[in-house]
């Protein structure tokens, strides 16, 4: 008996192993045929196209278990996509023994043209037909009314189209490893090219911030620059863990998670990123969340938590500007205005700025400042090193705030992993294990320290990061780091240049 029972817990583990390496390879040959496609060039093409054909399998697989389910249960089931548009008949024909049908399968310029002429306006449709914007209707109209298929080669549709075929959506299991997978895809985009930070802010960062802020099951939390869902997917699976209540779930995907995007990639991919977290019909508006104006902002509409790393370094236009009471062209400084307003009183945020903000000394950041330490008790600033993130060449710090009270006294951490951080070092939980441990007493350590809110300037509302301790700023890389990391790209750019010689 108990050697059966070994036997089973050997072959379930060669099983799930098998799942995880056939779904990892999956996505390795999904990226080859992307390479060879002339409409697809970069890291953002890959997983742009990648997003709209996972999310047309994930819409078959969940419309297939609903009438499965309605079928047990004797019910009648309507599909949301009608026959002639539905994966199982364009995109991956079967036989009658589940095998493909690859003489009824559309290839070539046929696929093409279908895909282009017929499939994406009647999925466009969509969002005239949905009855709301809370609807998995909505948001199938919403995607494929911004992105489009870059695919020339009807052959290279066909392969990605089959190998998306092999993905499956129907265990909590499969969709756990496809996210991972996916979350893999969006680091690799954010770390390629100069503006990654806006697609990728570093797990092991995010987490931290969520262990700070503490939300709740019932809380409403938001990220109005939401880019590839980051803090709303981490919030998601800080929140699911233990036994939940049918009602605890239900709360979890209609009303806990709200976001809004500018860009029509990044609201694509935080779309398809929360659905392959477990949420079926994400909060997510397509928007410029700076358009709005904050003098109009009611009561309902505020949330208890915010979680975001908005964009910074941008211009924002004059009339952009108007709708805020401390203007500024910096996008960033925009967004935390935006972010207190929409807190609740008793609200909490946890932002992340670029260290500059503590002390900028134009008339904007000082208001900005004196903003934040009256009308919120800003309890906590995180100091990021260098190299945190990749692809921006700033350093950054987090605000920990709740809104409501002014700022007593404010708690200083300076993070220092002992090493440099680079794209071949990135940040770990493990460096920020210390930190939320000792945040939770506001404990005072060599690398920690409070400031009473007295001894802040009143003219400038300085807030620099300077550390009583006397620890000095992270030196420069050694030579030693600097060839570890050029021998990594030297290996990275073999791989690249041996691919570009497999096509010629």
């Amino acid at each position: 008996m108990l050697k059966d029972g070994v036997r089973n817990k050997q072959m379930l583990e060669t099983t799930n192993g098998k799942t995880r390496g056939g779904f990892e390879q999956t996505f390795k040959n999904l990226d080859d045929v992307l390479w060879k496609e002339a409409g697809c060039t970069t890291e953002l093409d890959y997983t742009e196209q990648s997003s709209w054909m996972l999310f047309l399998k994930y819409l078959d697989d969940l419309e297939q278990e609903r009438a499965l389910k309605a079928e047990l249960a004797g019910k009648p089931y309507t599909f949301l996509v009608d026959e002639e548009h539905r994966w199982s008949r364009w995109a991956a024909p079967k036989k009658p023994d589940g095998s493909f049908d690859h003489d009824k399968a559309m290839t070539g310029d046929d696929l093409i043209e279908y895909v282009d002429r017929k499939l994406f306006p009647y999925l466009q449709g969509f969002k005239q037909r949905a009855d709301g914007p809370d609807t998995i209707e909505y948001k199938i109209g919403e995607i494929f009314g911004e992105i489009k298929s870059k695919f020339r080669s009807g052959y290279s549709l066909r392969d990605a189209l089959e190998l998306i075929d092999e993905l499956h959506f129907r265990s909590q299991q499969e969709k756990h490893e496809l996210s991972a997978l996916y979350e893999e895809k969006i680091k690799r985009m954010g770390n390629a090219g100069r503006n990654g930070g806006e697609y990728y802010t570093p797990r092991p960062l995010i987490r931290a911030i969520i262990r700070v802020v503490k939300p709740k099951i019932g809380e409403r939390i938001y990220d109005g620059a939401v880019g590839s869902a980051g803090f709303l997917c981490e919030a998601h699976d800080y929140l699911i863990k233990g036994k939940l209540s049918t009602s605890q779930l239900n709360t979890l995907q209609t009303k806990t998670f709200y976001g809004k995007e500018k860009k029509s990639l990044a609201y694509v991919i935080a779309i398809m990123n929360m659905i392959l977290h477990g949420i079926e019909a994400p909060n997510i508006i397509h928007t410029n969340t700076l358009s709005e104006n904050l003098a109009d902002v009611q009561d309902k509409e505020r949330y208890d938590v915010v979680l975001a790393n908005p964009p910074f370094g941008g211009k924002e236009r004059k009339e952009v500007q108007q709708n805020f009471p401390i203007r500024t062209g910096e996008t960033a400084f925009l967004f935390l205005q935006h972010f207190i307003k929409m807190l609740k009183a008793g609200g909490r945020g946890g932002i992340v700025i670029k260290n500059t903000f503590l002390s900028n000394t134009d008339n904007a950041s000082v208001s900005l400042r004196k903003l934040l330490l009256e009308s919120c008790n800003l309890h906590t600033v995180l100091d990021c090193p260098g190299g945190t993130f990749q692809g921006a060449g700033v350093k950054t710090v987090v605000l920990f705030f709740e809104k409501g009270a002014s700022t007593r006294k404010v708690w200083f951490y300076q993070l220092d992993p002992g090493r440099n951080l680079g794209k071949t070092n990135p940040l770990n939980d493990e460096d920020l294990a210390e930190f939320t441990s000792l945040q939770n007493t506001f404990a005072d350590s060599p690398k920690s320290w409070s400031v009473d809110s007295k001894t802040i300037d009143q003219v400038a509302f300085d807030l620099s990061v300077k550390n009583p301790s006397g620890a000095k700023e992270i030196a420069h890389r050694s030579p030693a780091v600097i060839m570890e990391e050029i021998a990594a790209l030297d290996a990275e750019s073999t791989e690249i240049l041996e691919n570009i010689r497999a096509l010629l």
